[in-house]
């Protein structure tokens, strides 16, 4: 048999970043089942008390982290420039955990 999620990602060309907001273990375990070149974000279970907006800037599982680990993914197969990382790490302030901005929906959005 053939697992689900290898057969979504049949012919998918570009590398795989998996997300999650508690431990990169989670995602972790469809690892061996991608086709692709497969990179986990997540808070790796730490306790972390403040808005959900620096919590993700600070475990790097936010909208721009991931833009960032992408593009490192990419610049190492030569498919962007090797600056691109370094750019937008500067542009999204992603050294700053008081400038994210994913999950500031209201609630436990």
């Amino acid at each position: 048999r053939v697992p689900f999620v290898t057969q979504q990602l049949e012919g998918a060309t570009g590398p795989i970043v998996a997300v999650s907001d508690y431990m990169k273990a989670v995602p972790d375990q469809i690892r061996q089942f991608v086709p692709n070149e497969f990179a986990t974000l997540g808070a790796d279970g730490f306790g972390f008390s403040d808005t959900r907006a620096a919590a993700r800037r600070y475990f790097k599982n936010d909208t721009h982290s991931i833009v960032v680990r992408a593009l490192e993914m990419l610049a190492r197969r030569g498919e962007v420039d090797v600056d691109a990382p370094v750019k937008a790490i500067e542009k999204y302030k992603l050294l700053n955990v008081n400038a994210g901005t994913t999950g500031n929906a209201g609630g436990e959005a």
